[in-house]
């Protein structure tokens, strides 16, 4: 159930799982909640060998199970996510799905079995939900699909990506492990106050708050560190990508919980990716007990 990474992540943070409810094939619940997003997290490695972390938007119904052990997503919905890697079969592929009115998200992993003009197919190896936790609840515009998020790639993070950085409550990172020499793909929500992530002597430092325990995120860095982050500004519909190497600090004092330090190599700068929907945000009550 859990590779080596993971067992290895879970005991550096001084605990053990025995049990996870990580299926190979989607529950209906799953499968039912996938029908009604307008939001779609996707990550792939690029020809690199670098997790790419994208948002792909549509309209209810633009993701859809059409059986228990394959997802489809509607090819329009890559329309915005230019910077992706051009898709292929056997490619692996991570996915989450976020409802942000409610603060529900369920994951899935596997390999793209099929594109077409028409749709994206994932052939589903590992399904599983994960908790509420610091996910904040915000309403969100269905997107244009006709309107291109305008691309500018940096060399440095500039006074604006600083901002972002600072004011950001949620991002998403992606990462992968190589498994039967392919690498696996995943991509989860990390969430927090409006100064979660900071940038320290040119690095980036992020909290890693407690969740549920199955470390995959953290199992998969510490044997491959490249990753990707997407760092939302949900005020200006903008974000940032960031592909670098991660390191794990087990031993973070500033609030008793792991740290990522992740040293930037690409900034990407993605404007109009979401509608701007103002501040009105309700922060997690997880969240807001994180500094009591």
């Amino acid at each position: 159930m859990f590779h080596s990474g993971e067992l290895m992540a879970q005991q550096l943070a001084g605990f053990s799982t025995d049990s996870a409810a990580i299926y190979k094939t989607m529950p209906q619940q799953h499968r039912l909640f996938y029908a009604g997003l307008k939001q779609f997290f996707f990550s792939v490695a690029d020809a690199d060998g670098y997790p790419v972390a994208a948002l792909l938007q549509g309209a209810p119904g633009f993701v859809q199970a059409i059986d228990d052990g394959h997802l489809r997503i509607a090819t329009a919905s890559l329309h915005n996510a230019l910077y992706l890697p051009p898709l292929r079969p056997g490619m692996r592929a991570g996915g989450l799905g976020l409802d942000f009115s409610n603060r529900r998200r369920n994951r899935v992993n596997g390999v793209i079995a099929g594109v077409t003009a028409e749709f994206v197919t994932l052939a589903v190896e590992e399904s599983f939900g994960n908790c509420a936790n610091y996910i904040q609840r915000r309403s969100i515009a269905e997107s244009d699909p006709q309107r291109l998020g305008e691309l500018e790639y940096l060399s440095a993070l500039d006074a604006d990506a600083r901002y972002l950085i600072a004011a950001a409550d949620t991002c998403f990172i992606a990462s992968r492990v190589q498994r039967e020499q392919a690498g696996g793909a995943d991509i989860s929500h990390r969430g927090g106050l409006p100064g979660f992530i900071e940038l320290k002597n040119g690095r980036l430092q992020m909290v890693d708050y407690a969740g549920n325990r199955y470390m995959n995120t953290l199992g998969n860095l510490l044997l491959e560190p490249r990753c990707a982050l997407l760092i939302m500004d949900f005020h200006q519909g903008n974000a940032l990508h960031i592909q670098g190497k991660a390191e794990i600090n087990w031993q973070n004092t500033n609030e008793g919980e792991r740290c990522l330090l992740i040293e930037p190599e690409r900034i990407l700068r993605i404007r109009q990716l979401l509608p701007a929907v103002g501040l009105e945000v309700e922060f997690a009550a997880s969240t807001l007990a994180i500094r009591k």
